[in-house]
């Protein structure tokens, strides 16, 4: 009985304490849970305090898209030839429509397949360079640039030093020899000189492809010496427009009369030169300069 009744009180106790002991977990096992609770919302905290802002102000700077190959090589470095303010100011937005977009599209190709373009890169702004936006007195327009080799060089009718003249130039002399006697025709055909008085020598298109004339008269390039003569026809005054042969005649209608002059002549081509001969335009030029209150042009060529 004895014995038995001590079995009893031993099982009794170890009942108990295996309560005691799974009570004693459950309760270990709810703190363990309640400060998992507690210190995940503190380990969010953190986390959230250290992630960086990828808000629109914080994010890293973008690299904008590079350029097409024709606007970042051939039509840049163009327009960079392009020296002198006045124009450069002035053309600007032109350069950016799509036509120009076009002419610079055409002029790399041919560059690339070894196309030989008169005149050379350059060059093809000269005029624009050697005659300031506020300083042209007289716009002489030509069609479209010598073609042979080292003869263009950015100026309608005039040839690089060291070239013979054409006959179209011999015969622009010739009729200055008639218009002024006391004219040394020169033995070059070079007519930088006017262009630095204020003779603004534009040919309707800029390039040609070598020995192969108005080959480039329909790439766009007319379109924007149109634009040219608009832009001085309404920002300047007192400009005398000097248009030889009937391509040259269909300018008249982009200058308002009433602020320019027009002077038109034959072309001094052979082909029409019985026309030109006697005309008398260089002398016509200065006086309506005068009448302008503008220097007249020093025609003489050293």
């Amino acid at each position: 009985m004895f014995l038995r009744g001590a079995r009893k009180r031993a099982l009794k106790e170890t009942s108990e304490l295996e309560s005691s002991d799974s009570d004693l977990l459950k309760k270990v096992h709810n703190v363990s849970n309640q400060e998992d609770k507690e210190i995940e919302p503190v380990e969010k905290a953190t986390l959230n305090v250290n992630t960086p802002d990828l808000s629109k102000e914080n994010m890293p700077l973008t690299i904008p898209p590079i350029p097409s190959q024709c606007e970042a090589s051939y039509g840049a470095k163009l327009i960079s030839t392009l020296k002198e303010p006045g124009w450069k100011s002035a053309l600007m937005d032109e350069f950016q429509k799509p036509y120009m977009q076009n002419v610079f599209k055409v002029l790399e190709a041919e560059e690339k397949k070894g196309v030989k373009v008169f005149p050379p890169r350059d060059l093809i702004f000269n005029a624009f360079n050697l005659t300031p936006f506020n300083e042209v007195k007289v716009v002489l327009l030509g069609q479209d640039p010598y073609h042979n080799d080292r003869q263009a060089h950015g100026l309608c009718f005039s040839v690089q030093q060291g070239v013979p003249p054409p006959r179209s130039l011999i015969n622009i002399y010739n009729e200055l020899k008639n218009d002024y006697p006391d004219f040394n025709i020169p033995n070059h055909g070079s007519l930088e000189e006017w262009a630095k008085q204020g003779i603004f020598m534009l040919n309707a298109t800029l390039t040609v492809e070598a020995h192969k004339a108005n080959s480039h008269s329909g790439i766009g390039w007319q379109k924007f010496t149109d634009a040219v003569i608009k832009i001085l026809n309404t920002q300047r005054d007192g400009i005398v427009f000097l248009l030889w042969g009937g391509f040259a005649h269909k300018k008249e209608a982009l200058v308002d009369k009433k602020k320019h002059a027009i002077i038109k002549n034959a072309h001094p081509s052979p082909l029409s030169y019985r026309h030109f001969k006697g005309c008398k335009c260089f002398s016509k030029v200065n006086k309506l300069l005068i009448e302008f209150k503008k220097e007249p042009i020093n025609w003489s060529l050293s």
